[in-house]
């Protein structure tokens, strides 16, 4: 019998990868691994990891594309923690989600309470100041 003869794939031919397959950039089978080894459940089907690697890809797209814009505001070609701070506190669904996470070195949004601010006071010469 030839070696390898009806056992698995042809011979010679490369393999597709479940990412590839799905139109993924995220790795499908890395994270089936990972659903496996973490004990989540006794089994773990087919279409889990798939379906996990997807949403995760959507996740960082989304976060990447809000801080990309951050950085072009700002003026800059690379996005620093700051920038995904900025952008994830802007969002209200993303802040919602990542509500008791701390970014390290994200700061915070930029705002003064309006009781700090200056009150505004009638110039001199009008009729409030001219009442006493």
């Amino acid at each position: 019998m030839a070696a390898g003869a009806g056992r698995g794939k042809a011979a010679g031919k490369k393999g597709t990868s479940r990412s590839t397959k799905a139109g993924l950039q995220f790795p499908v089978g890395r994270i089936a691994r990972f659903l496996k080894s973490g004990k989540y459940a006794e089994r773990v089907g087919a279409g889990a990891p798939v379906y996990l690697a997807a949403v995760l890809e959507y996740l960082a797209a989304e976060v990447l594309e809000l801080a990309g814009n951050a950085a072009r505001d700002n003026k800059k070609n690379r996005i620093v923690p700051r920038h995904i701070q900025l952008a994830v506190r802007n969002d209200e669904e993303l802040s919602k989600l990542l509500g008791h996470v701390t970014i390290a070195n994200g700061g915070v949004l930029p705002n003064i309470h309006t009781v700090l601010l200056p009150t505004k006071k009638s110039a001199p010469g009008s009729k409030e100041s001219a009442e006493v």
